[in-house]
Parts: structure tokens; sequence; C-alpha cells
């Protein structure tokens, strides 16, 4: 007994003293063997993610089979439910159906018994108390089995209305559900609706501007100004505007902006809601109003001098958009440098959409850390009172300013218009590059320097990834809005060349490319200057019952002007009307012969751009390497 004892004793040691080989020792044999710290990281890295991966892929397996087990369960409820149901009315049925024989029946033994007795006058007075006790005995019986009978279907009855009770409760308790549901997708339609009325009402305030624009021009053309070489110049053959190169680094603004921008980050903006300095102090003499930040829509109340974020002074307000406000204010830890706060409003979908423009914008400054591919400069991002808000860089005025200042029912010069339409390429081109769609490109959402020569795009509250793409036929503002998009057709990438398209146009004509007043309106003057929309494209659109008949014939929808009632005209041919080169050419005369090439290829590119198959428009690269672009003018 000793011995084995001593035996098992100098086992046990032995097996203590054997080297233990875990998974984790295991990994720093195989990592200190490695003589390159890195590779030791990496290696960690890689094992600790593929652990991680494989837990959360055997989490995902068990959620996804108890999710299906519990479905399974209730299915297999539901039917045994509905069976059970089944077998009690049948039994109902059957129990009510014996009822009415039995008592068929009593009524029949009932009326033969009266119609015997009655008839035997000569039978005996004990044959008569014998029958009529064996009568009596007959309806005491029969009246307590149609009792018997009549409890077991009040019994029978009284689980049906039990089960139905319960049905009901079920049914009840998915109705709430359903309300529930409705009544979230209520509030986004709502919200979406909201943002669809601003849209239309932006849109035919734009197309009250056109038309005021028309019989202004019918009248006379204004002088056009001779600004300096700092700013675009109306179209004049005796001056140009400066050649403007895409540039290396940012242009910081140094000086407050003598005008506000009331489009600089969004569309539709109201007069400055802003809270004067006697409305301040009323403020701190009421203590009830302290914490009133926010109005009846959601959005800020902005106060001249108040400090946001501990380091941003507001010293001016821009303009009031569907999803946000936006400020100008000084960084006091950089100098009282000049940036421009958009506050996102104070709403659950508002702010899930600036959560996604945060993304997308952050995504950007990842990817174009220079800023050499003009899009808006995000600085940072931080949260003010329940508000999201969003810091970018200061610029000047927006494009629309600028068309409204310096060329105005003219537009500006071509020299202009090839330096902007080099810089909007090269912003699309990094939005494709990153898989983004903006999907509200105009000369509002376009920013210019203080001295009017670079450009950046802004305003991505709209913006989407390319994957993620929605149809409907309201994105983008209706001027710009590509075909594809009003037919519902998939787009991508090419919708967001169209809108540069029809913008590059009204920045050289100073007038609105396709100025329709609804989509179908829009639809029609597309095809009166590029020909009918091709079969194959009408029909993958999911709204082209809307402006297509079955033989892909156009419904154009107008207002009579003699009845002012609503027609529909159906147009089987639709022929181009409209010559792009003398539309572009306009009133302007004695173009010298340099000029003259430019605004050729001009409308050289816009031809191969606002083409109504998305799949045949050029290119980004071929719109780049295109001679408009490629050749200076001398």
């Amino acid at each position: 007994m000793r011995r084995s004892y001593e035996r098992d004793r100098v086992e046990d040691k032995k097996e203590e003293e054997k080297p233990t080989t875990s998974d984790e020792e295991m990994m720093d044999v195989e990592l200190h063997e490695s003589e390159d710290e890195d590779a030791i990281i990496a290696a960690r890295r890689n094992r600790l993610a593929e652990v991680s991966a494989k837990i959360e892929a055997e989490k995902n397996a068990k959620l996804e089979a108890e999710n299906n087990a519990k479905l399974e369960a209730a299915k297999e409820k539901e039917r045994e439910e509905a069976e059970k149901k089944a077998a009690l009315e049948a039994a109902l049925e059957a129990a009510k159906k014996k009822v009415e024989e039995e008592e068929a029946k009593n009524k029949s033994e009932s009326s033969s018994s009266d119609s015997s007795s009655s008839s035997s006058d000569s039978s005996s007075s004990s044959s008569n108390e014998s029958d009529s006790e064996d009568d009596k005995k007959k309806k005491k019986g029969n009246k307590k089995v149609l009792n018997k009978k009549i409890q077991e279907k009040k019994i029978q009855k009284k689980k049906v209305q039990e089960e139905k009770m319960q049905e009901k409760k079920i049914q009840e308790k998915k109705i709430q559900d359903k309300k529930v549901a409705d009544k979230k997708k209520a509030d986004i339609k709502k919200m979406n609706g909201g943002l669809e009325k601003r849209k239309e009402k932006d849109e035919k305030e734009d197309s009250k501007k056109e038309d005021s624009k028309k019989e202004d021009s019918k009248k006379e053309i204004p002088e056009k100004k001779d600004d300096s070489q700092s700013e675009p110049k109306a179209k004049t053959p005796e001056k140009d505007a400066p050649e403007a190169e895409v540039p290396g680094k940012v242009i910081t603004v140094k000086e407050a902006v003598a005008e506000a921008a009331p489009d600089i980050f969004g569309e539709q903006f109201s007069e400055s809601p802003l809270v004067s300095v006697a409305n301040q102090s009323a403020l701190r003499d009421n203590p009830t109003l302290t914490d009133n930040w926010d109005d009846s829509d959601g959005y800020y109340r902005v106060r001249i001098g108040e400090i946001l974020d501990k380091r941003y002074q507001v010293y001016g307000y821009t303009g009031q958009g569907v999803f946000s406000n936006v400020v100008r204010a000084r960084d006091q830890t950089k100098g009282d440098s000049e940036v421009c706060v958009k506050i996102i409003r104070n709403n659950e979908i508002m702010e899930k959409s600036g959560q996604r423009e945060l993304e997308v914008l952050a995504k950007l400054r990842q990817a174009d850390p220079d800023s050499k591919y003009h899009c808006l400069t995000l600085y940072r991002s931080f949260t003010h009172r329940n508000h999201l808000c969003l810091v970018f860089e200061s610029l000047s005025m927006n494009l629309r300013e600028v068309l409204k200042k310096f060329g105005k029912d003219v537009g500006l010069h071509v020299k202009a218009v090839r330096s902007y339409s080099q810089q909007l390429f090269f912003a699309l081109k990094l939005l494709k590059k990153n898989g983004i769609l903006h999907m509200d490109i105009k000369p509002d959402n376009i920013l210019v320097s203080e001295n009017k020569v670079q450009l950046k795009l802004c305003d991505f509250g709209s913006a989407c990834y390319a994957n993620e793409v929605e149809v409907t036929p309201y994105l983008a503002s209706r001027f710009y809005r590509a075909p594809e998009i009003i037919l519902g057709n998939r787009y991508d990438y090419n919708a967001d060349l169209w809108s540069v398209g029809t913008t590059f146009y009204e920045l050289y004509t100073g007038k609105i490319m396709f100025p329709g007043k609804t989509n179908n309106d829009m639809l029609k003057l597309m095809q009166d200057m590029r020909g009918k929309i091709p079969n194959k494209v009408v029909r993958k659109g999911q709204f082209k019952d809307n402006h297509f008949d079955n033989n892909m014939n156009f419904l154009h929808m107008e207002v009579d002007k003699v009845t002012e009632k609503e027609k529909i005209t159906v147009l089987q041919q639709i022929n181009p009307n409209m010559d792009i080169l003398k539309v572009l050419i306009g009133k302007q005369k004695n173009l010298s012969a340099e000029q003259m090439r430019k605004v050729t290829q001009f409308r050289d590119l816009l031809d191969k751009i606002v083409i109504l198959d998305p799949i045949k428009r050029i290119s980004l690269n071929d719109a780049l390497r295109s001679p408009f672009i490629m050749e200076r003018m001398k």
C-alpha cells in the first residue's frame, strides 16, 4: 500500500512538472518566434478578430434558430386553434340538428296519441289509464333527454364563446401592434410629405421667378456689369472672367460676409428667427423660459453672442432649411476664424438624417484630406442642447447668388463656366470613388470662395450610398431631376451628372433648362429638346403608367386655356424642336472666333450629358478630357 502511494505521488509530481500547452501559450510561442513586433501585434489582432467573428456567428445562428422555433410554434398553435374551432362548430351543428329531430318526433307521437284516444270510445277505463301513464312516462323521458341536450348545448356554446373571446383578444393585440407600426409609418410619411411640400413650394417659387424673368427679358435686357478680375462676369465680348484651376488647398475667408446666403446648406430658407438682445434679457429674467431652446418645429432658437460647445461665438444667421438652421460663428480657440455651424432639428427622423450626412462627410474628408476635390470640408461635430451640430468651413455665397449678382438673365462668361464645370466634375469623381450619390445638386447647393474662383459642393442631407437607393419620383429638386427618377427607374451616379449638366446650362444662359411645373411637364420639355424617351427606358419605370400608355405613347397633361380643365393629349411622336447651340448663343452678337469655339465645345459636352438614356451619358473621365475642359481660352 505504501509503495503504491509513493508511486502515485511520484507520478503526480511528474504531471505537475510537465509544461502546459494552452491556446494562449501556443500563440505566445508562435509570436515570440517572430522578431518583428508589428507582426506579433498583427497576429494577435487577427486571432482576436477570428474569435470574435466566430462568437458573433454562433450567437447569430442561435438567435435565428430560436426565432424560427418560436415562429413554427406560433404557426402550429394557430393551426390547432383553427381545427378545434371547426370541430366545435361541427359538434354544435350536429347537436342542434338532433334536438330538432327529437322535437319533431315528439310532436308527431303526441298528435297520434290524441287521435287514438278520441276515436276509441268503447275502450275500458283500465286500458285508458294505462295508456295515459305510458304517455306521461314517454313525455317525461323525452323532456329529460331534451333538457340534457339543451344543457350540453349551453356548455358547448359557452366553450365556443370563450374560444371566440380568446381569439378576439389575440386579434385586438394584433390590431394594436399594427396601429403602432402604422403610426410610425405615418410619422415618417408625414415628415416626407412636409419635405415634398417644401420642395414643391420652392419649385413653384422658382417657376414664378422664371416667368417673371421671361416677362422682363421681353421688355429689355439689363446692362451688364464690368466687375473686377476676382469676380465672374456676365457674358461680354470685351472682357473675360478669370481662369480658375483646381487649387491645392482651401482658401479661408477672413472677413465677414456683407450679405447672408439664404440657401447655404439646404433648400427653402426663411427669415432669421434670431432672439434679440431685449428678448435675451427677458429670457434671463423669466426663469420659466430658460430651457425653452427649441421652437414648436424643433428648430434651435439661435441667440447672437451665444457660445456653442465652449468655443464658437455666434455672430450671424445664414438661414433655415427643412433639416436644420445654419449660423455663422467665430472659433475662439483658433484666433476667431470664421466657421459655419449647421444645427440639425431636434427630431428623431432629422437626427438620423443628420447622422447619415455626418457619416458621408466624414468618409469624404477621409478620402480627400487636402480638400482637392471640391466638396465642402467638415471640421468636426458636437451636440448642443440635444441638437447635432456640424462645423464647416465658411464660404462667401452660393452660385444662385453669383448668378443673380453678376449674370442676371444673361449668365456668366464661358471662361468662368468652364472653370466651375471642371471643379464640379472633380467633386462627382470623389463621390463616385466612395460610392456616394448627392441627389440634390443645383446652384443653391454649390458655394464659392470670396474671390469667386473656387467652388465647393455642399448640403449632403439627401445623399445616399449607391447600393441603398430608394425609388421615388420626388427625389432632388424638380428643375434638376433626372428623367429616370421621374419614371421610377433604378438610378445611379448618372442622375447627379444630369443635375450637373442642367446647372452648367443655367450658369451660362442665366435661365433654367427645364422649368416644368410638374413631373409630366418636365418630361415634355425634356423630349421637346432631346426627342422621345426610348421605349426600353420607359418600360423599366415603376411610374411609367402616370406618363405613358400601353403603346408607349406619351400622355401630356395640361390645363385647357378656354375651359380651364385638365386635359390629356396623346403624343405618338415627339421630335426635338430646340437647337441647343442657338439657345446658348442667344442674343450675344459679335462673338469672337475663340468664344464661338468654346461655346460650340460647351454645346457638344451638354449634348453628351443631357441624354435621356442614362446608360449612354458621358463618363466623368471622358468629360474631364473633353475639349471644353482641356482647351483653355487664349
